[in-house]
């Protein structure tokens, strides 16, 4: 999932919640249910085919939307779009693959880090030095991820930890090129062109990777192309919201993605082990800690 830029609001603290954090919420759950549904669809896929199915039906849903003012796309933004889509293709292709191993809360635990390893990207990418806060998240979310991995053979967690693990990379990457074109670029365009350039590298893939299309299933498209519905609400929801709900607020939400993915989870039949949980919690305490701002008081 990838996080936009918000303003910030000056208004004091209140305990009442608005719409657009109702929204987010609301836009947290969808997420938090997709880790189920591809791990089913798993069953029946292989993930290439699977990602570029599901990022397709999401570019289709959103071409009305940016058909209007296509005419004017630049350079720019096919560059944007392409890093962009890069970063997204590299992320959910590899978790999908692990997903084909390990359980849907644990894959939702694991991918919550990427949180955490924005600040560093940020660091090495835009030179933006982490605060405090970032390097207490980013301890946090490594000791958390050891005790999820399970590790059986020293450190080494098993392959489907480690894809998925490899993919908070490309997540992480991807909100820093989305960071660094902010502003610069027509959304709508360029959410057109991301989504584009995900399904076409996800299909070209296939066949370096030896990835054979799969037999025709019901499960597999429903899935693929439900997820592409709520790919495109989500990223419209997260636009709207976010106009008016701060960075730092918007990420304590999206802090909950991985509990709802547990909870699904645990509701269809996955049974972590207190070791697990207790590394997922701490995954989630890494994400909030790294968004805590200390201001002076003057």
């Amino acid at each position: 999932m990838a996080m936009l830029g918000a303003g910030s609001s000056s208004s004091p603290s209140r305990l009442m919640i608005r719409r657009q954090e109702l929204a987010l919420i609301g836009a947290t759950f969808l997420w938090g249910g997709t880790f189920l549904i591809v791990h089913h669809a798993m069953r029946h896929s292989g993930p290439l085919f699977f990602v570029g199915l599901r990022f397709g039906t999401a570019a289709l849903i959103a071409l009305p939307v940016a058909l209007p003012v296509l005419r004017g796309v630049t350079a720019r933004e096919w560059l944007a779009g392409g890093m962009i889509g890069l970063g997204i293709f590299g992320g959910y292709s590899l978790q999908s693959w692990g997903l084909q191993t390990i359980p849907s809360s644990t894959s939702a635990f694991i991918t919550a880090a990427y949180v955490p390893l924005v600040p560093l990207f940020q660091w090495a990418i835009l030179h933006r030095r982490p605060r405090l806060a970032s390097w207490a998240g980013v301890i946090l979310a490594f000791i958390g991820l050891l005790l999820i991995a399970r590790p059986h053979d020293g450190l080494s967690p098993g392959k489907g930890e480690m894809l998925t693990l490899i993919s908070t990379i490309a997540i992480a990457l991807e909100i820093i090129f989305i960071s660094l074109w902010a502003g610069r670029v027509n959304v709508a365009r360029v959410t057109l062109i991301q989504l584009m350039v995900t399904s076409l590298l996800a299909f070209a893939c296939m066949i370096p990777a030896g990835e054979s299309m799969p037999p025709f299933s019901w499960p597999v498209v429903a899935s693929a192309c439900g997820l592409g519905l709520m790919t495109a609400v989500i990223q419209l929801v997260m636009n709207w919201a976010q106009q008016s709900v701060s960075a730092t607020r918007a990420t304590l939400i999206y802090a909950g993605e991985p509990v709802w993915a547990g909870l699904i989870g645990w509701l269809a039949g996955d049974r972590l082990p207190a070791t697990a949980l207790f590394g997922g919690a701490l995954v989630v305490a890494a994400m909030i800690v790294s968004e805590i701002r200390f201001e002076k008081k003057s």
